[in-house]
């Protein structure tokens, strides 16, 4: 088979120090291909500490410019070798190329893991976040008649309704950044209930819903315990968390890693891959009431640990428990119905038993490399046959 010459634009790319689960989706998916014999380049902006050029997995990392000056280093090394360059992966999160404006139909695709819509209003301020909101939706409709790569029906729907065609938007699988356990090589369940949150401390994440609805909880559980793990943002913590931890009378401690027993909430920061696969199996649920997400890696990482999630009806993580049948689903938002859920999962033992398995399942089958053989299968081969 035809090998091609790649080209992603992004952002941010595996070493900045703002990724998160669109760089590792990208990442793998780079990887894959060049696994297959393609030649891959990824431009972005440098950050400060990263190399101008360098090889990670095969990939050729190319970092040039701010977020603004970047739109003019990538177009220029474009045009600098466009008669090698076979296609260009112009990558939105939030900030994009406009690659539309310079390189043509055939050889573009558009790759958006989600829409931002409503987390305008939690990240910007008046009059920004109703600037964004709305011109979101205009942007994107510049690229109804591209070739469209994302992760979920939840964004594939809301591409749809924009104008997008659907025969043009592909769904590419996600895949797991850890091995599925043995389901004999689960670690036993915490001895009292146990919840979990995993992710940065963002208010569109849920982690002050989570919280609120633990507290709940705790009222009637008192011997329960809540473990966050992830980047401790000080700040947030400060003006927001501590703050409910505080009004709640819920004791809490900031750990090395670990959970600590004598408290209530642990907060462990960044622990090893070893670690979290462990504390993901020990506690009983995965609280994640993000308002949007691309897909919801860690409900996925999470379920073939053992451990079902509680999430909320929205995109991205509905997609991550199949709508509901391989996780709680919280139909109404808010931390009085994630209670109900808490509960579930501790009283409904047969349920619980069940929804382990069922959301075990589903995400076993989640594997990079049917990423990287979907993007051949729908975007480069197909075009050809078509052609």
């Amino acid at each position: 088979m035809k090998q091609y010459r790649l080209l992603f634009l992004s952002w941010r790319d595996i070493r900045s120090p703002l990724k998160g689960g669109a760089e590792t989706f990208t990442h793998e998916l780079m990887k894959g291909l060049v696994k297959k014999g393609h030649q891959v380049t990824h431009f972005s902006p440098q950050y400060s500490g990263t190399l101008s050029v360098e090889v990670i997995d095969g990939i050729e990392y190319r970092r040039k410019g701010n977020m603004f000056t970047v739109l003019y280093h990538s177009a220029n090394f474009y045009f600098r070798n466009h008669q090698i360059i076979h296609y260009v992966v112009d990558q939105c999160n939030t900030h994009r190329f406009f690659s539309f404006l310079w390189v043509k139909r055939s050889k573009r695709v558009f790759f958006i893991h989600q829409l931002t819509r409503e987390i305008w209003f939690y990240h910007a301020k008046f009059p920004f976040h109703y600037l964004g909101f709305v011109l979101e939706p205009l942007l994107l409709w510049l690229n109804r008649n591209d070739r469209c790569i994302t992760v979920s029906e939840s964004t594939k729907h809301d591409l749809l309704k924009i104008g997008f065609r659907d025969h043009n938007v592909t769904i590419l699988p996600e895949g797991l950044d850890i091995p599925p356990l043995k389901q004999e090589d689960f670690y036993q369940k915490e001895e009292t209930p146990t919840f979990l949150y995993i992710g940065r401390m963002a208010k569109y994440k849920g982690i002050h819903d989570a919280l609120v609805a633990y507290r709940e909880f705790n009222k009637e559980y008192p011997k329960s315990k809540f473990w966050v793990i992830g980047a401790f943002n000080q700040e947030y913590f400060s003006k927001t968390i501590e703050q409910e931890l505080i009004k709640s009378s819920l004791s809490y401690a900031i750990t090395d890693g670990r959970p600590d027993n004598k408290v209530d909430v642990s907060f462990m920061g960044f622990v090893s891959s070893k670690k979290k696969i462990e504390y993901m199996s020990r506690a009983h649920a995965l609280v994640f009431p993000s308002i949007r997400e691309g897909w919801g890696l860690t409900i996925s990482e999470s379920a073939v640990c053992g451990t079902p999630s509680i999430v909320y009806d929205a995109p991205g993580v509905r997609d991550a428990i199949a709508f509901g049948k391989a996780g709680y689903l919280v139909k109404q938002r808010g931390p009085t119905y994630i209670v109900s859920y808490m509960k579930k999962v501790i009283e409904e033992v047969e349920d619980y038993e069940n929804m382990v398995q069922n959301a075990f399942v589903f995400s076993k089958r989640l594997d990079w490399t049917k990423t990287a053989e979907q993007f051949e299968d729908k975007i480069l081969y197909h075009h050809i046959q078509k052609e």
